[in-house]
């Protein structure tokens, strides 16, 4: 007789609390967890992206680690090869989205709850908080250690698919014409044009990039289109035949949500410039534009 075996499943809420900028250089993100800690999905943990799967040591937030880091963590949250990862966050989706994208480029498959926990609550799903006996789950306590194989065996030692990422250099060389690509924007037309102020140091845009806003993928509820109206966005892009469409945001993460709705809509050309507005607007060396472009898409 065959027994089944019930599969392990880990849901991770991502979320961070990015304040919108008061004037230019007004940078504020905190830990979404007393968010999380308010109301959560029940047997949920929160993973906090100011400290964890990102490399503290780079000069720009949110700063992808190596794929070895990411599986130390993932596995140090009780994952194993068997585990089903599930991400959501509290309505954004940009922030489940960017730790899809970390885990992604680490060989992890990951899964995302459009929505967030909206939808979640919306369905009339229950929730729990930090004062509900619910919680008492692995949600908000001490990392249980994994039950099978690392996590995951297969991607253990594996640097040699190509990466996700392009670093300052490679945009550069993307935005200058000397190699191909198509670089694209996920933040908003204003940010795009410079008219509003900026979390970094500078207002503008990387010359040659198009406009793609990633809240264009999402409809008034704050979910992913449906796959026509995915797709139809995903045209708006220019000859994708040109090389990979590079994105970019203000530090990684709209970006993010912009990668994860394109992938859905077929395009898997994609690479993501990591360190985005935040390091290309500290170097003085490197140009912006501002203004209303030709390029919007």
């Amino acid at each position: 007789m065959t027994v089944a075996v019930p599969v392990p499943v880990l849901v991770l809420d991502a979320t961070v609390a990015l304040s919108s900028p008061a004037h230019d250089g007004d940078y504020r993100a905190a830990s979404g967890a007393d968010a999380w800690a308010g109301a959560h999905i029940p047997g949920s943990r929160h993973v906090d992206l100011l400290t964890t799967f990102t490399d503290p040591t780079a000069p720009y937030h949110f700063a992808h680690p190596s794929r070895d880091t990411t599986r130390r963590e993932l596995a140090s949250l009780g994952a194993d090869e068997r585990t089903t990862v599930v991400l959501y966050d509290q309505g954004s989706l940009q922030w489940a989205a960017r730790l899809w994208w970390v885990l992604r480029d680490a060989g992890v498959r990951a899964r995302v709850l459009d929505g967030g926990l909206p939808a979640w609550t919306d369905a009339g799903l229950p929730v729990a908080s930090l004062t509900t006996a619910s919680s008492a789950a692995p949600s908000g306590g001490t990392a249980r250690p994994p039950t099978g194989e690392p996590f995951p065996r297969a991607a253990a030692g594996d640097d040699t698919r190509p990466s996700l990422w392009i670093d300052k250099d490679g945009a550069r060389t993307v935005s200058e014409g000397r190699a191909s690509g198509i670089l694209v924007c996920a933040l908003g037309a204003a940010h795009f044009e410079g008219t509003t102020p900026t979390r970094y140091s500078r207002r503008g845009r990387i010359p040659g990039s198009v406009s793609l806003p990633a809240q264009d993928f999402l409809d008034g509820d704050g979910r992913l289109l449906a796959d026509p109206d995915l797709s139809a966005r995903a045209a708006r892009l220019p000859d994708r035949n040109a090389g990979p469409v590079v994105l970019y945001c203000g530090g990684g993460i709209s970006a993010s949500l912009s990668a994860l709705a394109l992938t859905l809509a077929g395009v898997d050309s994609l690479v993501m410039y990591d360190g985005s507005l935040e390091e290309w607007t500290a170097d003085p060396a490197l140009p912006l534009l501002t203004g209303v472009a030709r390029g919007a898409v």
